[in-house]
């Protein structure tokens, strides 16, 4: 067991799931030490330091708002910004995904990917030239886009001005789903805001993009789940619990994708150890 001094968060990691994370975080640790000129593996306790960055996720504080039993702020936005800049947080991601897919009986790798977008409201603070209009939305902020399998595990996250089209959203996740699943991907569902240029791109990638587009009997009904691409809303649904998410606060785009994978690896380590309830256990609290 783990020996901590202080009273545990909610979003802190249990030890199984720490186990889950720990060695890509040591590799990483031991690879930036073999690089480094003076060999010193610093003093930090990184699972503090991951816990921290799920506190803030979680609660939407301030950097300077941690408290105090975590460590400094300073040192979490040090290697928050480390793992960032190295892709480690895509990495572990990554591992965990694969994970889940494997424990639901699937392949690694999906063959279809679901992608959508969602304007999130900037806060005061946030640069003007990362930031734009939606005027479709009548939503000023940014342009938060995802790519997820049918078990609702993103794939690919993109952050750009709300201003921009959602083609060029589309055109990266693909990108980014193609880079990491490689020859399985098949097929990307998408809604009527993307257009051709999303649907070329795919074919020029052997990838089908068909465009999902609502049935007119569901005209006036306000929001009709869709077959299949539901799957992306309720992700961007569940992100939103996670309240930095819920705006954007960040001045990077980039730091704003990587609270996403860090929401999304909170997420992945629960649903590793958690025992979801079988149809018997359920059966028998109904009785």
């Amino acid at each position: 067991m783990w020996d901590m001094e202080r009273e545990p968060y909610p979003s802190d990691l249990a030890d199984e799931q720490w186990a889950l994370i720990e060695p890509m975080i040591t590799a990483w640790k031991q690879s930036r030490v073999a690089r480094s000129a003076t060999g010193n593996p610093g003093s930090c306790d990184l699972r503090e330091v991951v816990n921290a960055i799920f506190y803030q996720n979680r609660t939407g504080c301030q950097w300077r708002y941690l408290p105090h039993d975590f460590p400094a702020w300073s040192a979490v936005f040090y290697y928050f910004g480390l793992w960032r800049e190295d892709g480690l947080d895509q990495r572990i991601q990554e591992l965990l995904r694969c994970e889940v897919r494997e424990r639901a009986r699937r392949l690694e790798d999906p063959s279809l990917v679901i992608i959508d977008t969602q304007s999130v409201r900037a806060a005061a603070g946030v640069p003007k030239t990362t930031t734009g209009l939606d005027a479709n939305k009548k939503v000023s902020g940014r342009k938060r886009g995802l790519a997820v399998d049918v078990l609702g595990l993103i794939i690919g996250v993109v952050v750009l001005a709300a201003s921009v089209h959602d083609n060029a959203a589309g055109t990266t996740l693909l990108d980014q789903a193609a880079e990491r699943c490689g020859m399985r991907l098949e097929k990307a569902l998408v809604d009527q805001g993307f257009k051709d240029e999303v649907i070329i791109h795919g074919a020029l990638m052997d990838i089908d993009v068909e465009v999902v587009r609502r049935n007119p009997e569901d005209q006036g009904k306000g929001f009709v789940p869709q077959p299949k691409r539901w799957v992306v809303e309720q992700v961007n649904g569940t992100l939103m619990l996670h309240r930095r998410l819920a705006r954007e606060y960040d001045h990077r785009p980039d730091t704003s994708a990587s609270r996403v994978y860090w929401a999304s690896i909170a997420n992945m380590t629960r649903r590793l150890t958690t025992s979801a309830p079988t149809w018997r256990d359920t059966l028998g609290l109904a009785a």
